[in-house]
């Protein structure tokens, strides 16, 4: 069944918002009768019967609505958007479809390009929400600088978790564990990515100064946007073990 974003959804006969109806029409031919998933990002959805099309216009018919709670624990992830923004698009699709709750673009010491584009990347994630047909929306922050972004984090979201993944040599004693291997079932948590330069060595330490923990992804060497979709990986491998 294909799949439309209604952010004011609700029962019975109305209109869809003008960018879907134009989709619907002129891209996916919808046609009166079909019947289409309708999501609104923050745990509803139903199925849409379309009863009128146009070119501009389109009527749905809903007769009810499957509301889902938000998972318990969540990913959030710092990263640092890459230079090319098709590689970090690409990491924004890919980590709606297997799972994350929130995202933090940041600027570090050594980004490359420092462009927001973030009309542009929220598309991406409602792209990919409608072909993941997850209820939920991620929730984009505005890009910003990681001393800003790390000030957001309260203390009992940090005591979740924080983890900091970066190339260098260990900055505390007992070296940098896999990330897997420290990362607890059934909780939330925070991981830190940083640009194609790595992380400075004062970055880091600022982040362990707030509580994060030092990690690997393993004995690789990955680019920015692979890295992410890793941690985001391990993340949800570990919850459903």
């Amino acid at each position: 069944m294909r799949s439309l974003y209604v952010q004011n959804l609700r029962e019975g006969c109305f209109e869809l918002p003008e960018d879907e109806a134009r989709h619907a029409s002129r891209v996916l031919r919808a046609t009166v009768g079909d019947t289409y998933l309708l999501i609104d990002g923050v745990g509803g959805t139903a199925e849409g019967v379309f009863v009128e099309v146009s070119k501009r216009n389109c009527l749905v018919e809903v007769s009810s609505i499957t509301r889902e709670e938000r998972p318990s624990f969540g990913l959030t992830m710092i990263v640092s958007p890459t230079k090319s923004t098709d590689r970090f698009e690409w990491f924004l699709e890919k980590a709606v479809e297997i799972g994350i709750e929130r995202i933090l673009p940041v600027w570090t010491e050594r980004s490359e390009r420092k462009v927001e584009k973030f009309k542009r990347w929220n598309k991406v994630l409602v792209s990919a929400m409608k072909q993941s047909q997850r209820s939920w929306l991620p929730v984009l922050h505005a890009a910003t600088t990681l001393q800003e972004a790390l000030s957001t984090l309260t203390e009992p979201i940090i005591a979740n978790g924080f983890y900091v993944a970066h190339c260098m040599d260990e900055f505390e004693e007992g070296g940098k564990k896999h990330l897997l291997s420290v990362l607890p079932a059934s909780q939330s948590a925070i991981i830190a990515i940083g640009p194609e330069g790595d992380f400075t060595q004062d970055e880091v330490k600022m982040m362990l100064s707030k509580g994060g923990v030092e990690i690997s992804l393993g004995e690789s060497r990955l680019r920015t946007e692979t890295a992410a979709l890793s941690a985001v990986a391990f993340f949800e491998a570990k919850q459903n073990l």
